[in-house]
């Protein structure tokens, strides 16, 4: 039975507990006898007598300027935690002091918790797993706020890093922008644009963008360069090659590598320039200029690349940095791949709020000598906590520089007035993810106190750049990008292993990775598969144990299992599949789709996508899509096949189509049922059904799909065996009107845990502070209130922090949780 120890007065305590403030103050004494050690510590003691604290968040610069689930106050919603609790560690304190001393009752946690007829427990609107959402219930939402003590690092690099690169203070390693290495940054690296050239190729095969004008060697980008009139202007892909014309009517233009255009260097107006032409002259047409010419790099808008615009970086450098192609350039006293993290050298009255209110105390050492290395900073925090490591930019800010691509990597990227335009970039939520842990209440700097720890490896950037990034090479890979980026993740697991002290202490098992790959984590290397996954590919290959991709190129059935070892692609028991992006649309929301009652749903079943070779247009492998979509299709397809044939069980209200339509959001929301099936692994087609207020119906035996391995599905979801395809029909009209009813209510109650809200409004809250602009997009999802993909993703990891078996072996740890005893024994 699911029972706990509960302590009959705890409650007490926690409500006397609510009414205790932390009031924050700045503890500096600094001795002014004895000069300082070297200049760089006397500006660090000089920046601390001159900083006043922030007290409870109330600078006029740092206030909200639109709702969400972020708050300065600790009585609002953070991140879809807690509510109205600003309780401290002095409460947890007396439970510990006087814990012999109390009377404990056995409270049987499923009469006061019980599931419902699916076997679900509601927390917050979402049906869990009866066990998960009990513990959730009775412990997640009593969380106490526990004091955590995070160090400040004031460590100096060698050069300061020659100007090149990013001093991280808490270690004293440079972190080196693009083209630049060594320690200091010192050296320049040569990123050529082209390979060396020969008699045949007398440009050499192509690296990135093959160049016949002037290759920036530290990014390996071609631009006109010197003599033309805008040296600046990128010359990308096939700007600089002669055109061949099509071979046959209708085909492609083919440039040739081995000839140079130099009419794009031309004066000449009635040429096809564009080395030298003039914008405005081209735009009223008087000038030509060839079309296979354009504007793709990041930071530049126009046909001809003459607006420089914001680039896309982590969190835009969190306020305190420039932006450079994608790396952020952080300000002086900030480090960190978005320049979130202070040092010594900061104010700290511009701290982030997940820094404050704190009470920082310089360590009596430096009181002598005037030199600050570090200093401790002491504020109350609710777990679990997580850590976030500032790997070196190889594994994520380097892949975002130097993109030849704007669209390439990122979930957004900038127009002239330097708004916010949304992609529907398919591995989106890697960024998004990432983002919120940076800017999270949950995150720390101290790795001793953390419950978690997180490995920024950005593998949605390898699966677009591993054919063109200057510093990549799959020549040792087969040329496969499934087994170039395990040894990607093999080499950012060797670099913890050797500079941090955390691996170890858990055989990796507190440590989180995130695959966003069509197969995800099929091919993680076996160093790190102790650790929690975060995929949108949950195959735990029980029926599908090979590589089932239609992509050659990520095909792991090849990577041998001393590299890879025999693990499958998912483990339900430590990993979690994560909702896919979906591009943010403030009208979508107006539209309200998601609420369309059962009357207005006049569609049986719906499936819109690609079905494969028998349809025009359809993918021409056989494995595509596990050959599910093929065989749904051949049963049901409502629209004719090469072969001018429906499907053999076709019927009315029953819509199975390859037909590409614009009205598709309105015929998901006219359903009461929508397929979800693979495509080559996972689609996003459970996010279309959600958001539109249809019941998800899923065939991919053995494959979860995001929380079903915490949520409850039969509350909300159908699963259809594969081998039942051709009674999918008849199963779903089984279904009576209450069971109807109670799955849409339920898909309608947690749609929002489908959105990466928390990202998107922490991008609208820096369009707000920097521009002034508040775009419909922020306003409509600003109005959203619900816990969203990352307030769900705590609440996993707080379940989990107290429930997974192997956490006994860390009790030697001895951390404050700010629970009551009961919540962190096992059950």
């Amino acid at each position: 039975m699911y029972s706990f120890l509960k302590w009959s007065s705890w409650s007490l305590v926690a409500v006397i507990a609510t009414v205790v403030t932390l009031v924050s103050v700045v503890h500096i004494f600094l001795s002014p006898e004895g000069p300082p050690s070297d200049d760089f510590g006397a500006r660090q003691v000089e920046i601390l007598e001159s900083s006043s604290i922030q007290v409870n968040g109330s600078r006029e610069e740092d206030k909200k300027i639109l709702p969400n689930n972020r708050s300065d106050d600790d009585s609002k919603l953070v991140n879809g935690s807690i509510e109205g609790n600003k309780q401290v560690n002095e409460s947890v304190e007396q439970v510990k002091d006087n814990e012999n001393q109390k009377q404990w009752t056995v409270v049987d946690l499923s009469i006061q918790y019980p599931a419902d007829s699916q076997n679900a427990v509601v927390y917050r609107g979402a049906p869990w797993k009866a066990e998960i959402g009990r513990w959730l219930s009775d412990c997640d939402s009593n969380t106490a706020a526990v004091k955590i003590v995070e160090e400040i690092g004031g460590m100096s690099c060698k050069n300061d890093c020659s100007g090149q690169g990013i001093c991280n203070r808490q270690l004293g390693q440079c972190r080196c922008f693009h083209g630049f290495s060594g320690e200091g940054c010192s050296q320049r690296l040569q990123l050529n644009c082209n390979y060396s050239g020969s008699k045949e190729d007398p440009y050499g095969r192509w690296v990135v963008s093959i160049c016949s004008a002037h290759c920036d060697t530290t990014r390996a980008m071609c631009f006109c360069g010197e003599g033309t009139k805008y040296p600046n202007r990128p010359v990308a892909e096939g700007c600089g090659f002669v055109i061949n014309p099509p071979s046959e009517p209708g085909g492609p233009s083919l440039a040739d590598w081995t000839k140079a255009d130099v009419d794009i260097f031309t004066t000449n107006g009635s040429r096809r320039g564009w080395c030298n032409v003039d914008p405005k002259e081209a735009y009223e047409g008087k000038v030509h200029f060839k079309e296979e010419c354009d504007c793709k790099y990041d930071g530049l808008w126009g046909r001809f690349c003459e607006v420089p615009v914001l680039s896309a970086c982590i969190n835009q450098c969190a306020g305190h940095g420039y932006c450079r192609g994608g790396f952020c350039q952080c300000d002086k006293g900030w480090h960190g791949a978005d320049c979130s993290i202070p040092s010594v050298l900061s104010s700290i009255t511009e701290w982030p709020k997940w820094l404050q209110p704190a009470q920082v105390n310089v360590p009596d050492n430096n009181k002598q000598t005037g030199k600050i290395d570090n200093y401790n900073a002491v504020l109350e925090r609710k777990r679990p906590l997580i850590y976030v490591y500032d790997l070196p930019p190889e594994f994520n800010s380097l892949l975002l520089e130097g993109r030849h691509f704007n669209f390439e990597c990122v979930n957004r990227i900038y127009d002239p007035r330097n708004a916010t335009i949304w992609t529907d970039h398919l591995y989106g939520a890697q960024m998004a993810m990432y983002e919120s842990m940076l800017a999270s209440p949950h995150r720390t700097l101290n790795g001793e106190e953390a419950d978690y720890f997180f490995v920024p490896v950005l593998d949605s950037c390898i699966i677009i750049r591993a054919d063109d990034a200057p510093h990549f090479s799959m020549q040792d890979n087969s040329g496969l990008r499934s087994s170039f980026t395990l040894e990607f993740y093999k080499k950012a697991h060797d670099h913890i292993i050797a500079q941090y002290p955390y691996w170890n202490r858990s055989s990796g098992r507190d440590h989180i990775w995130s695959f966003m790959w069509d197969e995800g984590a099929c091919y993680a290397p076996k160093e790190i598969w102790n650790s929690m996954m975060l995929v949108h590919w949950g195959n735990t290959n029980s029926k599908h144990n090979h590589s089932t991709t239609a992509y050659g190129g990520d095909n792991w059935d090849t990577i041998s299992s001393e590299r890879r070892g025999n693990h499958p692609c998912f483990d339900p028991d430590k990993d979690l599949v994560l909702p896919a992006w979906k591009q943010p649309d403030g009208n979508f929301l107006k539209s309200e789709l998601w609420s369309w009652p059962r009357e207005k749903r006049k569609t049986l079943f719906y499936f819109n996508g690609n079905l494969g070779p028998a349809y025009k247009n359809g993918r021409p492998e056989d494995m595509y899509s596990i050959g599910i979509r093929q065989k749904v299709a051949a049963e049901f397809g409502s629209s004719p096949n090469k072969k001018g044939k429906l499907g053999k069980q076709h019927t009315k209200h029953v819509a199975v189509t390859p037909l590409r339509t614009d009205h598709y959001r309105k015929e998901l929301a006219s359903s009461l049922f929508c397929g979800v099936m693979p495509g080559d692994g996972w689609s996003g087609r459970m996010e279309d059904s959600i958001f539109h207020g249809c019941i998800p119906v899923i065939i991919q035996d053995g494959i979860y799909l995001p929380y079903e391995n915490v949520l409850n599905y039969e509350n909300f979801a159908v699963r259809i065996q594969e081998d039942e395809i051709p009674n999918l029909i008849s199963i779903l009209r089984g279904f009576n009107g209450t069971e109807i009813e109670f799955k849409l209510a339920n898909v309608r109650k947690i749609w929002q845990r489908f959105l990466y809200r928390d990202s998107i409004l922490l991008e609208a809250e820096r369009q707000k502070i920097a521009l002034g602009l508040v775009d419909e997009w922020a306003i409509e999802f600003s109005k959203l209130l619900e816990d969203d993909v990352f307030a769900t993703f705590i609440q996993v990891l707080h379940y989990k922090l107290h429930n997974d078996p192997w956490r006994r072996e860390l009790d030697h740890l001895k951390k404050e949780y700010g629970l009551p005893r009961e919540c962190r024994i096992v059950s």
